[in-house]
C-alpha cells in the first residue's frame, strides 16, 4: 500500500509541468478579456504564486477568477496544491 501512495506523489518537475498545463487551459479565457497569467513559483510543492496580467490587473472580479477559475483548474491537474495566490 505504501508503494502505491509513493507512486502517486508528483516530482517537482511533474508538478511544474502540470501547473503550466493548467495555466495553458485557462489562458484563452483570460486572453479573451485582455488578460494573461504567468507562473511565478511553486513553494514547498503545494503553494502556487502567479501573476495576473493585462486587463486582469484592474478587473473587479480578478479574485473570483483566481479562486474559481485558476485555482480550480490548477487543482484539477495537481491535486496536491493547497493555495494559489496572485503576486502583484
Amino acid at each position: 500500500m505504501t508503494d502505491f501512495l509513493i507512486d502517486k506523489i508528483m516530482t517537482t518537475e511533474e508538478l511544474t509541468n502540470n501547473v503550466l498545463l493548467a495555466l495553458d487551459e485557462i489562458r484563452p479565457f483570460l486572453k479573451s478579456d485582455g488578460g494573461d497569467i504567468t507562473l511565478i513559483s511553486i513553494d514547498e510543492d503545494k503553494h502556487v504564486k502567479v501573476r495576473l496580467e493585462g486587463a486582469c490587473i484592474s478587473c473587479s472580479v480578478n479574485q473570483m477568477t483566481l479562486k474559481a477559475g485558476v485555482e480550480t483548474t490548477i487543482k484539477k491537474y495537481a491535486p496536491q496544491i493547497e493555495t494559489v495566490v496572485n503576486i502583484m
